[in-house]
């Protein structure tokens, strides 16, 4: 498709089409989610044959729980993925999120649950600065991310001098140990969570835009997207929701540490192109992506229950993951059945 600069037509044309994406990318959503369903389930059930605890509903709310973080994490850097981007800002943002949690809240007055909005504000922070950095001043995604975690991760090794003090909020408590209505507080808040990433990602106005500037960035400017603003949205999206993950873990472990994001970068990564995003951006469903973390989530967790040594533990879960991406492709079975014919 092709855009004039008399822009009327070219916008209504643009966003039948974007409609019309739309469609195609419901339909791929629910496949990509149904997949990795029933991975997971036979995942558990196939774990019951070694142990019998790993398929019963405290196992499952378990590992609903504990992938609670990952889908959270996963929807920043999947709209960020989105535009054709990466951040890997991520680990210093939720350790950051973490610690002015337990060092300031904590040890001042826990019952300050109006502070905590502070406390994102201050990661979005990090994240408009990379923002800046990637759209008006053009540093390369992957420089100016890995630029800012080692500024903050260092800023907050000598603001902490090595050692976080402090406990956790008693809002971040009360998330992570309470329970309603017989579910984890945490479960319901990731359910509401989804919904409204869902409708953000699949059915804004925004979300098109995203779709728009990754699939092809002269034509979403054109057709008079606001490129430079919907550029930089997800950055600071992504480090909002690093920072909630850093409330979190912390009202999970009633405490934080300097390293305590480093084991969610890369599986949030992983969960967004498991669930069916490209990494060069323009495709990409939330759902998809839910579903990827709580993949990854269940095979840690079943790893991890087995006893294996570490090393097995990381090429099995390597294998896995692997499989998981090719089954969940229909390029494969395109290539498979043109090899066929």
């Amino acid at each position: 498709m092709t855009f004039s600069k008399d822009s009327t037509q070219d916008r209504s044309a643009f966003a039948q089409t974007g409609d019309a994406r739309g469609v195609a990318r419901v339909s791929r959503e629910t496949i990509n989610a149904i997949a990795v369903a029933v991975i997971c389930i036979a995942l558990l059930l196939g774990a019951r044959f070694i142990n019998p605890a790993l398929g019963s509903w405290s196992q499952v709310e378990t590992v609903l729980v504990l992938g609670s973080f990952l889908v959270v994490l996963s929807f920043g850097q999947g709209l960020v993925i989105l535009t054709g981007g990466l951040d890997l800002s991520l680990p210093a943002v939720i350790t950051l999120g973490g610690i002015m949690a337990t060092n300031w809240i904590g040890m001042t007055d826990p019952t300050a649950w109006y502070l905590l909005p502070v406390v994102l504000l201050a990661c979005a922070g990090v994240g408009l600065v990379s923002a800046i950095g990637i759209v008006w001043l053009r540093v390369p995604p992957f420089i100016m991310t890995l630029a800012m975690s080692i500024i903050v991760l260092s800023a907050l090794l000598g603001y902490t001098r090595g050692s976080p003090r402090g406990g956790s909020p008693d809002a971040a408590t009360a998330l992570m140990k309470s329970s309603v209505l017989g579910l984890p507080s945490v479960i319901v808040f990731v359910i509401g969570f989804v919904i409204v990433g869902w409708l953000f990602q699949s059915r804004s106005v925004a979300g098109r835009y995203l779709y728009a500037i990754g699939t092809n960035l002269d034509a979403a400017r054109i057709a008079g997207v606001p490129v430079v603003l919907m550029q930089m949205v997800p950055y600071v999206i992504s480090a909002v929701c690093a920072g909630i993950v850093g409330i979190m873990l912390v009202g999970y472990s009633n405490g934080a540490t300097l390293r305590m994001g480093d084991d969610y970068l890369l599986p949030s990564i992983a969960a967004v192109v498991i669930g069916g995003s490209s990494i060069l951006g323009g495709r990409g469903t939330f759902l998809g992506t839910v579903g990827g973390a709580l993949l990854l989530t269940t095979l840690g967790t079943i790893i991890s229950a087995i006893g294996l040594q570490i090393g097995l533990r990381t090429i099995i879960e390597g294998l896995i993951v692997l499989t998981a991406l090719l089954l969940l492709r229909e390029e494969l079975f395109q290539k498979l059945g043109s090899l066929w014919r």
